[in-house]
This record gives C-alpha cells, structure tokens and sequence, in this order.
C-alpha cells in the first residue's frame, strides 16, 4: 500500500509541475517508459510467423539535439520463443526443437524526424521517423523435456562439448535495431510514441540452433544432451535418421532476430530560466 500511494504521489506531483502557471520551457531532456509486444525471427521460424508474440516493457532517455535528430538510450526486457510444431513444412515438423529466452536489452538509438518536432509547439505536433542503432543483450535458451526445464547452452546441443568448439556461444550479444515510429505530443512536456523496430543480432543460438547434427554417438548414453539434440524420434518412430551426423539442423546462412513493437510515454523536464529573446522559438531553446 505504501509503495502505491509513493507511486500516486510521484505522478501527482509531475502533472502538477506539468500544469504549473507561468511561463516555462522545456529541457531537450526527457525521460520515459514503454510497453508492447516482441516476436523472434530465426532458425525456428524462418518464414516470419507471428505465434508466439510476447509481452515487452522497458525504461528510456531521449536527448532531442534539434528539431530532426534525437538520441535515445533505453533498457528493455521481453521473453521470446518457437516451435517447430507452429510451422507447416514437414521438416520443421518432422525436426520437433523448440526453446524459450528471456531477454535483458541495452541500446543506443538515433531517431531522424520527417518533420521537426518539439514538445509544447503546435506547429511541431507530430513526425513520423526512422531509427538506428547499436546495442548488447543477454539470452539463455531453455525448454521443456519430460515436464522439467532444461537450459540448453550447458549441453551443448550441437557438440559444443564435443569436440565442435566453433560452436560455442556466448549469453551476450550485440543487436541492431533498426525501425520506424510516430512521435505526438499529448500536452506541453508529455509525448507519445509508436514504434516497431527489428533488432539484428550477432548471434546464431538465440535458440540454440544453428548448424548440423554431430549424431548421437557424441554424447553420453542415455543423457538429456542426447535426447535435446535431436528430439525427432518424438514425432516419428525411432528409426529415422533426420539426427544424422552431418544432417541440416538449422540455418547458418543469417543470424537470428527480435522485434519489439511498443508504445511509450515521456516526460520532458522544465527549466524556468528567462529568453534571451520573446520569440518562440527562443523560449523553446534547449537550456
């Protein structure tokens, strides 16, 4: 209950320096949080499916450096994941892997603006825009087998701990997002955003998939290593040979990929400093 009257206050409190009377200006600084939607893109769906969409939530900084350029640095979290029993072709189907990650994301963003925008301005309302930029996030693909999570990186799957050292990977990575949004200031000081953008990665095993089957003679008798790297006969009967040494797994020829689609809320900060000058324009120069 404390924690929520906190919360109510604190928000009280900004609309009220919000609504404040007299005259006022705006940081280029703002700060704000965003909510939304992530699907992955990778070995598990290659042909962009929308079935396992997840929720995403995330806290940022936008430094608006003029009309036209801003640069934003945000933190978001989302969990993604597939199953080949989404997908129709028989080999996703007949393939059967599936995997879960929660994603932890740093990134450094610069937004081009169609049209100049600046909050509390009426003649600078709204803009669509493009977006790029550079980031790292953390991942660690798990799934379920027998009714009990199994993280996948310690067994390496795909003979990591077999000999198949070229195939190790790390839970840290670098993304790239690149997308488009819509800006639109609600009142002076409190901006809405929309947008959809697909983060490149520089990974492979988002979902610990990527190249070949090593067969099952590289792992212990019997072991969970051993029925995760090939969980075909699942689906068909135990002679078959999709798991063969040497036989297609996943992709390599692209890495995998997220998207985020979110929606967001900021708060520009007001200074009360004089203009230098009674025009408008002056009085919405950053201070």
């Amino acid at each position: 209950m404390r924690r929520i009257i906190a919360v109510i206050f604190t928000l009280f409190t900004v609309f009220s320096v919000f609504n404040a009377t007299g005259q006022s200006y705006f940081t280029a600084i703002e700060m704000g949080f965003s909510g939304g939607a992530s699907q992955y893109f990778g070995d598990l769906n290659e042909h962009y499916g929308l079935k396992s969409i997840n929720g995403a939530g995330g806290l940022y900084a936008r430094k608006r450096m003029n009309a036209y350029i801003a640069i934003k640095t945000e933190i978001n979290f989302t969990n993604v994941g597939y199953k080949d029993s989404y997908n129709t072709d028989p080999f996703d189907k007949e393939r059967n892997l599936s995997f879960n990650s929660s994603i932890l994301e740093g990134a450094i963003e610069a937004e081009f603006n169609f049209f100049g925008f600046i909050t509390g301005d009426k003649t600078h309302r709204y803009t669509p825009y493009l977006l790029g930029g550079i980031g790292a996030f953390t991942f660690d693909p798990y799934t379920t087998y027998n009714g009990q999570k199994y993280y996948l990186q310690p067994l390496g799957t795909e003979g990591q701990n077999a000999g198949y050292s070229d195939r190790k990977y790390s839970s840290v990575a670098a993304c790239f997002p690149i997308g488009v949004g819509v800006k639109y200031w609600i009142k002076g000081g409190i901006n809405l955003t929309m947008e959809i953008a697909d983060r490149l990665t520089s990974t492979d095993y988002l979902d610990d998939v990527s190249a070949t089957y090593v067969g099952l003679d590289k792992f212990p008798a019997n072991s969970v290593a051993a029925a995760l790297q090939d969980r075909s006969n699942h689906v068909n009967n135990p002679t078959n040979t999709l798991g063969e040494a040497g036989k297609q797994r996943g992709n390599t020829s692209s890495y995998d990929q997220y998207m985020l689609a979110i929606v967001s809320i900021s708060f520009n900060f007001k200074t009360y400093k004089c203009p230098q000058s009674q025009g408008f324009d002056d009085q919405m120069r950053v201070r």
